[in-house]
């Protein structure tokens, strides 16, 4: 069988994003379509349409939304690289930028002159964005010029704002803590709920900067894996007997600006940023951020005491500067009330990138074996 399918590049992500008319409404049934679609029992995805890396390994299904206020739904996929398995857990604001641009090409929302507003909710998590496309001379545009770090191509500018995404934000009510993991030293680190549930290590005290290469990065995977597995109960994010997963709560380290090169060897001072980032997206270093994550540093950065407002010397303002590996990504806080903002804004870009049938294997095929 055939599916219609749309590629996106959404900032420093790959989504092949489906109609949700298209696919099958049982989670178990889509689930079994998007590992084969993506050749996902394999680790190199050869045999399909997977990208072998956690940022091009992603899928979303869209749909008109039924809920007043709100234009599209998207299901986000995190299609898993030689596990078979796809996990459901969370949200991928790279993937909405695309879905954003979709929604706006397609028609599901139309263009309202020189910028048009896409409302999205993520139906993984219930977090609601927004979408500001670039449709200058009230037209659909293909391509552009807005860059991001991690890439020089240009796409379409699309602001991208989550509404509301701090909830509670320090789920264990403590903005900084000594956490155990297994037989080890404590590491101190910040547990947010902001954007995706993220725990934040501080570096200097692991005996890291914050400024790692991906290689370094590399090597530290089974630490920071332990780090993350120790952090999913004290969160809630695992009901007694569960075995902890690897996509929450996202986990990474946190320090001080120091000079660096990026991945394209872009050289960055000290004094260009505020504070060193370097996640793992899944099991592997990411190569930039995730939108979530950087929604979640950008929240705990206003947290007296919190392992960001200590790397910068002091609780953030409006923006925060964060250096990653691919170069600087700066979000902005506004509508902030009792210490959490209401609206935190990243600017970043997507183009659409093929429209195709993905060719399917049917149940039973020897391919589907």
């Amino acid at each position: 069988m055939h599916i219609p399918a749309t590629l996106v590049r959404g900032g420093t992500s790959k989504c092949w994003l489906f109609n949700q008319v298209e696919v099958p409404a049982d989670r178990g049934d889509l689930e079994r379509l998007l590992v084969a679609a993506y050749g996902a029992t394999d680790p190199v995805e050869l045999d399909g349409v997977g990208g072998a890396t956690p940022t091009t390994s992603k899928a979303a299904v869209v749909s008109a939304s039924p809920e007043p206020g709100v234009d599209i739904d998207y299901l986000f996929a995190q299609v898993g690289i030689g596990t078979g398995s796809v996990e459901w857990t969370s949200n991928c604001g790279n993937c909405a930028t695309g879905v954003a641009l979709y929604a706006v090409t397609k028609g599901m929302v139309p263009v309202t002159g020189d910028l048009t507003r896409v409302v999205m909710r993520n139906t993984n998590t219930g977090a609601v964005l927004e979408g500001i496309v670039d449709t200058a001379g009230g037209v659909v545009h293909h391509f552009g010029s807005q860059t991001v770090p991690g890439t020089r191509a240009g796409g379409v500018a699309v602001g991208l704002t989550f509404r509301d995404p701090a909830g509670s934000l320090l789920p264990t009510g403590r903005a900084v803590q000594d956490l155990r993991v297994g037989s080890a030293e404590p590491v101190r680190v910040s547990m947010v709920t902001a954007g995706a549930p993220v725990v934040l290590v501080d570096a200097a005290g692991a005996g890291r900067t914050g400024a790692e290469s991906l290689e370094r990065m590399s090597a530290d995977v089974p630490w920071l894996r332990t780090v993350r597995h120790a952090a999913a109960p004290l969160m809630g994010l695992l009901k007694p007997g569960e075995e902890p997963g690897d996509a929450v709560p996202k986990v990474g380290l946190v320090g001080p600006p120091v000079p660096y090169t990026t991945t394209l060897g872009e050289p960055i001072g000290a004094e260009d940023y505020d504070v060193s980032v370097r996640m793992l997206s899944m099991n592997a270093p990411h190569p930039a951020i995730g939108l979530t994550s950087a929604v979640a540093v950008a929240a705990a950065g206003l947290v007296e005491g919190s392992v960001v407002s200590r790397a910068t010397g002091g609780p953030a303002d409006e923006w925060l500067r964060l250096g990653t590996p691919a170069g600087v990504v700066a979000v902005r806080c506004t509508d902030v009330r009792n210490g959490l903002p209401h609206r935190v804004t990243v600017q970043r870009a997507a183009r659409l990138l093929a429209d195709a049938r993905i060719y399917v294997p049917e149940a039973g095929s020897p391919q589907a074996a």
